[in-house]
């Protein structure tokens, strides 16, 4: 029996610019179809408040109205300062603007997919004797609208996801499309500046050197050697830059408690074990996006042993022995997983994070696994390929839209979330949270009181407990949380809201002697001169009294607006 010969990828070859090309319209109009396709599945989410981490950036701080450029920048991801800041200056702290951006980004990441998936299809031998060019696009759709991407773009934290990625890609874009073996100086500067942009975004892009040396070693038509050294300039600037961002990453991980080697309940190798089975998760999100969740809790793998441990270890194994053997037969999928396997290492490796799974970490190497995609459906006739990208398109779709619905109520998403994560702490109290916003205090309570059952109950939680305690009319136990808040930590919070409860009951008495408490441990802790000007102003009618203390809180912080009015009305003839 005669013996059938593999595929080989075709060679890359760089043709000569065309003397004149006939300008195509459907790109465009597809990319604006595109744009407005990919708002309205994000719709629900784009009026949405901002949440979790959102509330903690430096646009959400009332203070920084004062603070220059440079401020705003000093901060180990300036270049994602930077897109804050230009947002600040648009629309102040509009969540809807900063939203919107994202989604800006998200379509110009996808059209980068695009661009990759169809240069990477050519080499690999085309599409069924077609143009790669429509196989492509489906990459960049597949990326656009999958409902894994929800986290990252809907989370306006999680611009350094969006914002890093559209520089890695485009720098990885830019070496693609080069038109000699030999990178030019103009172009190798051009991905030293998008991959400078990446790692000033977010770190996790320092894998971009090992990409493109991957690239050139996979795909090279003649000597692996000879395209390694015909852009060795650009692999010494690369290797420069990228150790000089290791190191600082490096320090960085060493007095970190959320990442590095001080996590608390990890070392390395059961976090490496962990992530064995983590990483088939994100595989799963990817082929069947159900069960999606914002804070999921994930079981620790401390030895082989544990279950699932060593079956997820050797099945990664097997995939990655096949892909080496197969890499003539299936260059794109091979390649794919190669790919998927590198950009998911800088959070799935030995390096400890207190959180080992997060769909947002999915973002980066999306490419990997769209890649294996296009490698089977690149076979395929045109016609078979429709009848199977269009419904999984619209599936894709409906499922992002619904996911989005969930991130535009915190209500909705923190539900879902203690739904899925019922033992976890921070979703019940960002639930808790949630409904105190809502002004539903009894619903805040009652979560405030499940999270104290869920861990020992933090200084924080009973601050918050006592708060939703206090606005929903119960003083005796909020005093009661505020006092247990108290023996905990020595801070001013929880002294000047007993001084509030206090006041609220009119024992001015007993306010008083909880506010010079909180003085004393904090005199410059505004929320202390705050309450007391209201117990001034409220209980006693002593306004002169009121204005002086509501004077040295806008010492303390000019921004204040509330104590701004509260100034205004006492001093009102």
């Amino acid at each position: 029996m005669k013996k059938s010969k593999r595929p080989r990828p075709v060679e890359r070859e760089v043709s000569p610019p065309a003397a004149s090309r006939k300008f195509k319209w459907w790109p465009w109009a597809a990319a604006l179809a595109s744009l407005l396709l990919v708002f309205e599945i994000y719709w629900p989410a784009l009026n949405g408040p901002f949440v979790l981490d959102d509330l903690y950036l430096p646009y959400a701080d009332p203070r920084i109205h004062g603070h220059t450029f440079l401020q705003w920048v000093t901060d180990s991801r300036p270049m994602l300062m930077v897109s804050f800041w230009l947002n600040h200056q648009w629309t102040g702290d509009d969540p809807y603007a900063y939203h919107v951006t994202n989604v800006l980004l998200h379509f110009l990441a996808s059209v980068m997919v695009a661009l990759i998936a169809m240069r990477l299809l050519e080499w690999a031998g085309g599409v069924a004797g077609r143009r790669p060019a429509p196989l492509g696009i489906f990459a960049g759709a597949l990326f656009l609208v999958h409902p894994i991407q929800t986290e990252s773009v809907a989370y306006v934290a999680s611009r350094s996801e969006t914002l890093s990625v559209l520089f890695y890609y485009a720098a990885y874009c830019v070496f693609l499309y080069r038109r000699t073996e030999s990178i030019t100086w103009l172009r190798a500067l051009s991905v030293m500046a998008l991959f400078g942009a990446a790692v000033a975004t977010k770190q996790h892009t320092l894998t971009l050197p090992l990409l493109l040396l991957m690239t050139d070693l996979y795909w090279s038509h003649g000597s692996n050697q000879g395209s390694v050294r015909a852009n060795r300039r650009l692999y010494i600037f690369l290797g420069l830059t990228g150790a000089a961002g290791a190191w600082f990453v490096w320090t960085t991980l060493r007095s970190a408690n959320t990442a590095g080697f001080h996590v608390a309940g990890f070392t390395p190798f059961s976090y490496f074990l962990t992530e064995c089975r983590v990483v088939w998760t994100y595989v799963r999100m990817f082929v069947l996006p159900f069960g999606q969740n914002a804070d999921p809790e994930v079981a620790v793998s401390q030895s082989l042993l544990d279950p699932g441990a060593i079956l997820a270890l050797a099945a990664w194994v097997a995939v990655v022995v096949a892909a080496w053997i197969y890499r003539k037969r299936w260059p794109l999928a091979s390649f794919g997983v190669f790919t998927f396997l590198l950009l998911v290492s800088p959070t799935s490796s030995v390096i400890p994070i207190s959180e080992p799974l997060q769909e947002r970490r999915l973002y980066l190497p999306f490419l990997g696994l769209a890649l294996v995609c296009l490698e089977f459906l690149r076979r395929l006739e045109w016609k078979q390929r429709v009848m199977i990208e269009a419904p999984v398109l619209i599936v894709l779709m409906a499922l992002t839209y619904q996911r989005n619905a969930v991130w535009g109520s915190p209500m909705a998403l923190w539900t879902d979330t203690v739904a899925k994560s019922p033992h976890k702490v921070r979703p019940r109290l960002q639930l808790a949270d949630a409904y105190y916003q809502g002004s539903r205090f009894t619903e805040a309570a009652e979560n405030y009181e499940a999270a104290t059952h869920l861990a020992p109950p933090t200084y924080l939680l009973l601050v918050n407990y006592g708060l939703a305690l206090d606005s929903g009319g119960h003083y005796d136990e909020a005093l009661a949380k505020l006092l247990q808040a108290a023996a905990l930590e020595a801070d001013p919070q929880a002294w000047a809201l007993m001084g509030q409860v206090y006041g609220q009951q009119h024992k001015t008495d007993e306010a008083f002697q909880a506010l010079d408490q909180a003085e004393r441990l904090n005199p410059a802790f505004e929320l202390t001169y705050e309450i007391r000007g209201n117990v001034y102003e409220i209980d006693l009618g002593n306004k002169v009294s009121a204005a002086e203390q509501y004077r040295r809180a806008l010492q303390i912080n000019p921004y204040n607006a509330a104590v701004r009015q509260a100034l205004e009305r006492v001093e009102r003839p």
